[in-house]
């Protein structure tokens, strides 16, 4: 965990949460204003905040950081922006329903074109429609008068650069690729193969 951490957490504990858990077990409890058990995941605004700076403010766990934000169209902060990288997944549970959804985001620094792609990455979590309009009904009923569908959490990390000349197959950082994440990244590839024409 980070050094600076704030939280307390027992010795040997590690954070390796799957999607799936981020969804059911964290963001979908946190729209419900539920309690956590552990409340390890801690409310940040994260646009201000470069991602080199999130040390001591989010959760750590080796080379990631995770963190509850509000969502939002304003990625920029003081030294760049983050865009989104045209990705989404569907979150699946154990019972194949989508429970949410995952955006990929990649930090740049500087402003319009001038600026310069990091290694820098963000996978923005939220609640699918189907629990964004269960968490509204509860607000009818009396519950709350915040629309907490708007609450994502955040996992950021900083890709490791010898990743794009790896074949992949060793994986130090504990950081596991999705099949798409692996479609994508193999189409890198593709320049170096040559497709034969009719």
């Amino acid at each position: 965990m980070g050094e600076n951490s704030s939280v307390n957490l027992p010795p040997g504990f590690r954070f390796c949460p799957t999607d799936e858990e981020l969804v059911v077990h964290f963001l979908q409890r946190k729209a419900a204003l539920l309690p956590c058990h552990p409340d390890v995941i801690p409310d940040l605004e994260l646009y201000p905040h470069d991602p080199w700076e999130l040390d001591g403010k989010a959760l750590g766990e080796g080379n990631q950081w995770y963190f509850y934000s509000r969502r939002t169209q304003n990625r920029i902060t003081g030294n760049g922006y983050w865009k989104p990288m045209g990705i989404e997944e569907d979150v699946i549970n154990s019972r194949s329903k989508k429970v949410g959804m995952k955006k990929y985001l990649v930090f740049y620094i500087g402003e319009g074109t001038a600026a310069i792609k990091t290694n820098w990455i963000m996978q923005e979590y939220r609640l699918s429609k189907s629990d964004s309009s269960s968490t509204k009904s509860s607000k009818r009923r009396g519950h709350s008068k915040v629309d907490y569908s708007k609450w994502v959490v955040c996992r950021v990390y900083e890709r490791n650069c010898s990743e794009d000349e790896d074949d992949g197959d060793d994986d130090d950082d504990g950081t596991q690729l999705s099949c798409l994440d692996e479609v994508f990244l193999s189409l890198d590839d593709m320049d170096e193969i040559s497709l034969p024409f009719n």
